[in-house]
């Protein structure tokens, strides 16, 4: 199994980007997948998750701002992030849970700034 994020970058404030999560040597259809997100001297968190079923969630810190979605034909998961702020600031990593085994991708950096 690979994961591999992409689409982070130097965005103002109230801007958008979307990150993407390319996974090979599974299935995403019948896989649930989640985006974390770190910052600097900060534990890592989650931020959104979706599920096989289709069922998604966000956390109420960017609940609102950002959405979660996913192309299972292309094997690939979304989060899209609208009204970025400073707090945003981050290393993006998408992950799932295979056979009781975790998968990270490689992270990818968003930086929110003026």
């Amino acid at each position: 199994v690979q994961l591999q994020a992409s689409g982070g970058g130097l965005v103002q404030p109230g801007g958008s980007l979307r990150l993407s999560c390319a996974a090979s040597g599974i299935t995403l259809s019948i896989n649930n997948m989640d985006w974390y997100r770190q910052a600097p001297g900060k534990q890592r968190e989650l931020v959104a998750f979706t599920t096989s079923g289709g069922y998604t969630h966000i956390s109420d810190s960017v609940k609102g701002r950002f959405t979660i979605s996913r192309d299972n034909a292309k094997n690939m998961v979304y989060l899209q992030m609208n009204s970025l702020k400073p707090e945003d600031t981050a290393v993006y990593y998408c992950h799932l849970v295979k056979d009781d085994i975790p998968y990270w991708g490689q992270g990818t950096q968003v930086t929110v700034s003026s």
